[in-house]
């Protein structure tokens, strides 16, 4: 679900280690956007993860 059509990264999953040193689960998500993207001749809707957006714009200059 939570996955960037672009380069794939995808939720992660790791511990809170506070300063008693107790572990918690926890989850670490990629900041998703839906954008619309030209692809080819024709406007497409994709989910992208900002890093995805931003060197998107930076190679369309």
């Amino acid at each position: 679900m939570a996955t960037c059509q672009n380069c794939g990264k995808k939720t992660t999953f790791g511990r809170n280690r506070p300063w008693s040193k107790k572990a918690t689960r926890r989850t670490f998500r990629p900041n998703l956007q839906t954008v619309s993207v030209l692809e080819g001749d024709r406007l497409v809707r994709k989910v992208l993860c900002t890093r995805c957006i931003r060197t998107m714009v930076k190679t369309a200059e």
